[in-house]
């Protein structure tokens, strides 16, 4: 397990953006529920922010693709509006221990 950043580097409703060993990928704090996904939205394997860190909407409850403006849930990645309907963003196993998140391989 490799260390990634403190719990409160990442604000409650909000993301922020990680690279480790050349994978991209970004975490969300919904509530103090962390998830992680590869930075890659699944219809064109682009990264999914223009803007460093903002990977959410306007309204801090869905990630966003910057591209399409495709929608997915926070808590599973799954896609439920734009080009990739019903596609998922790919998961990245994070662990939360002692207010430090770690990168799980």
């Amino acid at each position: 397990m490799e260390l990634i950043c403190q719990t409160s580097d990442i604000l409650d409703n909000h993301s922020k953006g990680f690279e480790i060993n050349g994978r991209l990928f970004f975490i969300v704090n919904k509530f103090g529920e962390f998830s992680a996904y590869k930075n890659s939205c699944p219809h064109l394997g682009i990264q999914l922010e223009m803007v460093p860190d903002q990977f959410l909407d306007s309204t801090h409850s869905l990630i966003q693709c910057s591209m399409h403006g495709a929608l997915f849930r926070i808590e599973d990645g799954l896609c439920i509006s734009g080009p990739c309907f019903d596609q998922k963003l790919k998961a990245v196993a994070i662990e939360v221990r002692e207010n430090e998140i770690y990168l799980v391989d």
